[in-house]
């Protein structure tokens, strides 16, 4: 059932991919079915290669597997190195795999940046086809189209072996914590995908810290990058540059006494550039105040602000103590 289901998925990008090849006088028919005895070869060596003591049906499934990522479009070479994949990941169902193959390549993705995907996630082996696909429909929900989502994928494939619950959680959060609209909350899945691994303690004081402590608003947090940066580097950088009298918290009416540099021009700069550039002071001034913060921070980790259920989202909680936010740590 997957092998036929899986051809007429992969039927239409097949013949995308091989428009390239147009010109060469060839129909892409053709050259789906071109060498055929040359593949079948290919495919029997592969499964008597591997699979020496199986049985004769799961050689024929493993068979019917590699056949059609041939029609798809990988190369003998990926074909090889596939089939070495799914007999090392913990699942050894050739439909698993293919159900697998088959969504990415419905995704878009060409068969090199399927490899390179299973390289840094070797996980997706074992999530459901039918369950990646409800999870990537989820991420077009929530505003990642096509030509973005395909980027967010390839640079963070760990986001489809999360849950729906938990993305969504993280989306409520910066919804309703953050108070981010929902194109700003698009922009932080697209541009900083890695804040759905982040705890939610953690988020939500660098969140506040930026807002309370910077005085910066969502529309400047989104557009700088904040939610890529780790909490500990925005400390260190907006601190240092407070103690060099270059930074200043605004008042109530939003004024300072002299000119913040902006976040991105701090913040989202090789730590060189930010020490020549903008704090105009050397490597070993910023690492003794680096050093400072740093038990700063481990005097502020007290085991008092535990977990609130208030604090707390329905499959997004945070991991140890530090959910406490900003402004509640600040209260001791």
């Amino acid at each position: 059932m997957a092998a036929p289901i899986c051809r007429k998925l992969v039927l239409i990008w097949t013949f995308r991919a091989a428009r390239g090849h147009v010109g060469c006088g060839y129909s892409p028919g053709y050259l789906m079915l071109r060498d055929k005895q040359t593949k079948v070869c290919l495919v029997r060596n592969l499964c008597l290669g591997h699979d020496q003591n199986s049985t004769r049906q799961r050689r024929t499934d493993r068979e019917e597997m590699l056949s059609t990522l041939v029609d798809m479009g990988f190369t003998e070479a990926e074909v090889e190195e596939l089939a070495r994949r799914s007999l090392s990941s913990c699942t050894d169902n050739a439909a698993q795999h293919l159900s697998v193959l088959s969504a990415l390549v419905a995704l878009g993705l060409n068969p090199s940046s399927i490899l390179n995907i299973l390289d840094k996630c070797p996980e997706l082996h074992r999530v459901k086809g039918g369950l990646l696909q409800q999870r990537v429909d989820n991420l077009r929900k929530l505003g990642l189209v096509e030509g973005s989502l395909q980027r967010v994928v390839k640079h963070l494939p760990q986001l489809l072996t999360l849950p729906i619950k938990r993305v969504n959680a993280v989306s409520r959060f910066l919804r309703e914590k953050c108070r981010l609209t929902t194109q700003q909350i698009t922009d932080v899945l697209r541009d900083s995908p890695a804040v759905v691994l982040e705890d939610a303690g953690r988020l939500e004081y660098k969140f506040q810290y930026a807002y309370f402590r910077m005085g910066l608003g969502q529309s400047e947090m989104v557009k700088s990058g904040l939610f890529r940066v780790p909490l500990e580097e925005v400390r260190y950088r907006h601190g240092f540059l407070e103690k060099r009298g270059l930074y200043q918290t605004p008042d109530k009416k939003g004024q300072t006494r002299i000119v913040n540099p902006k976040l991105k021009d701090f913040l989202s700069v090789p730590e060189v550039t930010f020490l020549s550039k903008v704090a105009l002071a050397t490597q070993e001034e910023f690492e003794v105040f680096r050093k400072l913060t740093e038990r700063e921070m481990r005097e502020e980790e007290q085991p008092e602000f535990s977990n609130s259920d208030e604090e707390d989202e329905e499959g997004y909680e945070s991991e140890g103590g530090g959910s406490a936010g900003y402004r509640k740590r600040r209260k001791k």
